[in-house]
């Protein structure tokens, strides 16, 4: 339960951001630098723990949760960032 609680508060500490981007339609404050870093460490990590459960055979579902959940909100801050410069 820890593990899911744990996971699920790191996978959603983006919302807060996602959530205000949409309101706002700006995207400006937000780096690439971030953008690029935060989803290059996600999907490392992501291929770290996949490779580590199917050698173990024991899968680590809040840390998949966590990965899946959080690409989704970086790939909405990357379209935005994109789609939102300039305005």
């Amino acid at each position: 339960m820890i593990g899911w609680i744990g996971s699920l508060l790191l996978a959603l500490c983006g919302l807060p951001q996602a959530i205000k981007t949409y309101q706002t339609k700006r995207a400006d404050d937000l780096s690439w630098w971030f953008l690029g870093m935060w989803g290059g460490g996600e999907i490392l990590t992501f291929i770290y723990v996949l490779n580590s459960n199917i050698a173990d055979g024991a899968y680590q579902y809040p840390l998949l949760v966590n990965y899946v959940i959080n690409f989704i909100i970086i790939k909405y801050l990357v379209y935005v960032k994109w789609n939102y410069q300039g305005e």
